[in-house]
């Protein structure tokens, strides 16, 4: 029999225990902050009629689609992002559901798109979405979740950066190139990967080299970098500036001041700053549009973006259904966060091994740890009753803290010895409802 290489594809990755414990780990705290908002879960299918995914993220992405024939001759493709799915389930569910929809989904997509550090062709989304009002209050709070769910796992030294499509396309508009803005706006989304010099140059492709330098002079208004967030004021002078270049004051320019005020009212404005070069290279974008750098790590690119999206359910519904969201790119989000060394969470994978001295004593270590479950501790017996050494070097490589020590004698006596892996101290001669409650303390149950 001819073996086969036991390979993936590129792009695409196995998940060792460890790392895949971490990301579970992460996504329960994710789901915990969603929810502490009122958010609530769905899913969508991985495949869709292409028809529903093709043309509704722009040009690059329609050539990533994973597309393809299924067995009865459909076309399908595999989703690229949450977002386009959950327009097409708003529409198919409207009836079923209320407004306004608040929805997280922690799921997988597929782009075949080039591989580098942090992007991969298949990775995980963690999506949140409000759905039903196009008002500054609910791009509000998902800029505040947005915050929160990163500070939930560990994530505190950001930069949440905000700019404006409508005010951005009123500004392409006066400047007489608005039949260009899709391939403007495309361009301006890539200056943090080319820089500015070489955005220059191929805007000077599209338009003339006078308009070119117009757009490079709205996207940089000023020079603070990535580092240091603007301050208050700052933020308020950029949004004058912008204004004034689109030609004053309506309700794009005066959403982003409404946002930027009620940051600034909240307490929780120093993680924000406008940022005009922020535009999103998807096409579906109207509104509101942000990403999130990590200060310490800005080369790594955004690992929470998003923005409204007032038009896109309307591909599938006459119905007005407009949203605003954001989704944290998981995968490129824990590969910042090993070269920072923040841990996350820190939960032991299991939190007590059962030492196995004797096939005999199966059903009294059974007994034992089902006590320890009930009592909301995570434990396992190892199965066979080999040296303990052997035991004890599975429970350190595994990353097990404690042990429970049952043998012959304990048995008889109803007692068990409890031993830290960790220091090696043991506590003798305790009954298993003591070892529970003192297991409870040191792992700081509830």
């Amino acid at each position: 029999m001819k073996r086969i290489e036991p390979r993936v594809l590129k792009g695409f990755r196995d998940f060792l225990p460890e790392n895949q414990r971490r990301r579970i780990d992460l996504q329960k705290q994710l789901e915990k902050t969603f929810r502490s908002y009122g958010f609530v879960p769905i899913d969508t299918p991985v495949l869709e009629y292409t028809e529903v995914l093709l043309g509704k993220g722009g040009g690059d992405t329609d050539k990533q689609i994973y597309r393809f024939q299924d067995n009865g001759g459909r076309d399908v493709s595999m989703r690229f992002d949450l977002t386009v799915p959950f327009a097409r389930y708003m529409a198919a569910h409207r009836s079923e559901l209320y407004l306004p929809f608040r929805r997280y989904h922690i799921d997988k997509v597929w782009r075949g798109e080039n591989t580098q550090r942090g992007r991969y062709r298949e990775f995980a989304q963690c999506d949140f979405d409000i759905v039903g009002p196009d008002s500054g209050e609910a791009d509000l709070e998902i800029l505040l979740l947005m915050r929160d769910a990163l500070a939930s796992i560990g994530i505190e030294n950001i930069s949440i950066r905000v700019a404006h499509r409508g005010l951005f396309n009123r500004f392409l508009s006066r400047l007489g190139v608005e039949d260009k803005s899709v391939e403007i706006l495309r361009l301006v989304d890539k200056v943090h990967k080319i820089g500015r010099e070489e955005l220059s140059t191929q805007l000077t492709e599209l338009v003339d080299s006078e308009k070119a330098s117009a757009i490079i002079s709205y996207i940089s208004p000023q020079e603070t970098g990535l580092k240091k967030p603007a301050s208050s004021s700052e933020n308020f002078s950029v949004i004058d500036m912008l204004e004034e270049s689109a030609g004053g004051q309506d309700e794009d320019s005066s959403r982003l001041r409404y946002l930027f005020e009620q940051l600034e009212a909240s307490g929780n404005g120093a993680a924000f700053r406008i940022d005009p070069s922020i535009t999103r290279g998807l096409d579906y974008y109207t509104g509101v549009v942000f990403e999130t750098f990590l200060e310490d790590l800005p080369s790594l690119g955004s690992v929470c973006s998003g923005g409204r999206y007032n038009d896109l359910a309307g591909l599938y519904t006459k119905e007005s259904l407009p949203g605003v969201g954001s989704s944290i790119g998981l995968d490129r989000l824990i590969a910042g966060m090993e070269e920072l060394g923040i841990s996350g969470s820190k939960t032991a994978v299991c939190e007590v091994l059962i030492l196995n001295f004797s096939p005999s004593l199966s059903g009294a270590y059974h007994r034992l740890a089902r006590a320890l479950r009930n009592a909301g501790i995570s434990c396992e017996i190892f199965p066979e009753a080999k040296k303990l050494g052997a035991q004890f070097q599975y429970a350190e490589k595994k990353g097990i803290p404690y042990a429970l020590i049952m043998g012959e004698e304990e048995h008889k006596r109803g007692t068990v010895n409890l031993k830290n892996i960790t220091t090696r101290e043991n506590e003798d001669d305790l009954t298993p409802s003591d070892a529970a409650e003192r297991l409870r303390r040191y792992l700081s149950h509830p």
